[in-house]
């Protein structure tokens, strides 16, 4: 089932071609950046994504993450009271932090404001303890987590991104990282969109400055370090027409300003949403096609798609999409559930925009041996 995932992933790539003959990618003051389309998860527009970066605290989403498993998995929950130690605290003193003091024990909750709103490098130690008994412990979880959302370029070497040489990451794979917050834990990803958070009496805002500008605009986090210079993750959803809403995430890195990373942040995600169009093509378990089956318990099988196939096709684009099915013809069973039958090919004007690949939607076991043999004398005469 993943590496259908991952074939259906995969396919989506095809796209990217006929995307840049219509529609030139914008000019973005920053060294390397990417823009995803988070309903349909693709790529609309890249410059070397897959270059490797210096995440600096764009590496806590990844702390985020992992913290908000272990509160969907009750290992700890918001109001939970952690002891802040002493490693925690004294933290690189020169860097960002939330203050919070060895003496006075604070939640869970407040912890992640002081991550995702203040970027507290000390709130990124105290969280990692509290989950992972130890930094390093914690930091195994982190990297456990990028290989199984196929962070495939990216090492993670500490909570809160201070530089190290084993902690890296690419555009591409922050964005993946991106899509995995919203989509998995939408009732925590709200507290990216705070402005301003008050721990300890002191008061600091959201250093993304997209939250004041844009109203679409609800995250995600940014960053900065003298080697990587200004980078930044941003997410927004408008409306798609008739369909809803749409999301986009946008992620850059080496913009020479916090200025200049807010403009390009906002004119890529201003860019997508202008030029693309984001069209539900077929609903999960939708059967796009009822072929005869041979020496099958059934005559004929369903065959569709396991989940909603959503693309990114660019404006004037989705009312020429004609589909082509190619099946593996003939069709024998037994044949599993979810197993690949064939491929449906969107064309537009006669050349192929996407591939996808098409699976039975239901199983169909082996008729009795003399269903079999019916059939075998049948397809012979064929």
């Amino acid at each position: 089932m993943k590496k259908l995932f991952a074939a259906m992933a995969a396919s989506l790539l095809l796209i990217s071609a006929a995307q840049a003959q219509t529609v030139p990618a914008p000019n973005i003051a920053a060294r390397s950046w990417t823009l995803l389309d988070a309903s349909s998860g693709q790529v609309i527009a890249s410059q070397d994504a897959n270059m490797r970066i210096e995440p600096a605290s764009l590496t806590k989403v990844m702390t985020a993450y992992v913290v908000f498993d272990a509160l969907r998995d009750k290992k700890v929950s918001l109001d939970q009271m952690v002891n802040v130690s002493v490693d925690a605290w004294k933290v690189d003193k020169s860097s960002s932090k939330m203050f919070i003091d060895p003496k006075v024990p604070v939640s869970v909750k407040d912890l992640l404001y002081g991550l995702m709103v203040q970027s507290g490098n000390d709130a990124a130690v105290a969280l990692a303890e509290a989950v992972g008994g130890d930094v390093n412990t914690f930091v195994t979880l982190m990297n456990r987590e990028a290989q199984r959302l196929g962070m495939k370029d990216s090492k993670f070497a500490n909570p809160h991104g201070l530089p190290s040489p084993d902690n890296y990451s690419t555009a591409h794979d922050l964005a993946l990282l991106a899509q995995a917050v919203i989509r998995d834990f939408p009732e925590f990803y709200k507290i990216d969109s705070v402005k301003e958070f008050t721990y300890n009496r002191i008061k600091q805002q959201n250093r993304n400055r997209l939250l004041w500008m844009d109203p679409t605009v609800d995250g995600m986090k940014t960053g900065h370090t003298d080697a990587s210079g200004f980078s930044m993750i941003a997410s927004a959803h408008r409306p798609n027409g008739t369909a809803g809403e749409r999301r986009l995430i946008s992620v850059l890195s080496g913009a020479t300003s916090d200025a200049m990373r807010t403009a390009e942040s906002q004119k890529l995600l201003n860019w997508g949403f202008q030029n693309f169009d984001t069209v539900k093509l077929y609903s999960k378990g939708q059967a796009i096609a009822t072929p005869e089956v041979w020496k099958g318990s059934k005559p004929t099988v369903k065959i569709g798609f396991p989940n909603d196939v959503t693309v990114t096709v660019p404006k004037g684009v989705a009312g020429k999409l004609k589909p082509v099915l190619e099946r593996k013809d003939p069709l024998v069973a037994p044949i599993a559930l979810h197993g690949q039958v064939g491929t449906l090919k969107m064309m537009v004007d006669g050349k192929p925009l996407l591939v996808l690949p098409v699976v039975a939607l239901e199983e169909v076991p082996q008729a009795t041996i003399f269903g079999r043999a019916w059939d075998s004398m049948r397809l012979w005469l064929k």
